[in-house]
């Protein structure tokens, strides 16, 4: 949880109205996929991890 909140400040200026969002998708223990709302409009964290855990 504490690197999802991380990721999600890289968000602090970029998204808003929108919340800051990150993820982490996690597999035998291993990070295998990140991300984070970058910008208004944009991909949310959600989608950019799983497009990285691929």
């Amino acid at each position: 949880m504490y690197r999802c909140i991380e990721l999600a400040k890289n968000g602090i200026h970029t998204c808003k109205p929108n919340p800051r969002v990150g993820c982490v998708i996690v597999k035998n223990e291993k990070i295998i996929g990140e991300g984070w709302h970058k910008k208004t409009g944009g991909d949310h964290a959600e989608i950019m991890a799983s497009r990285i855990a691929k």
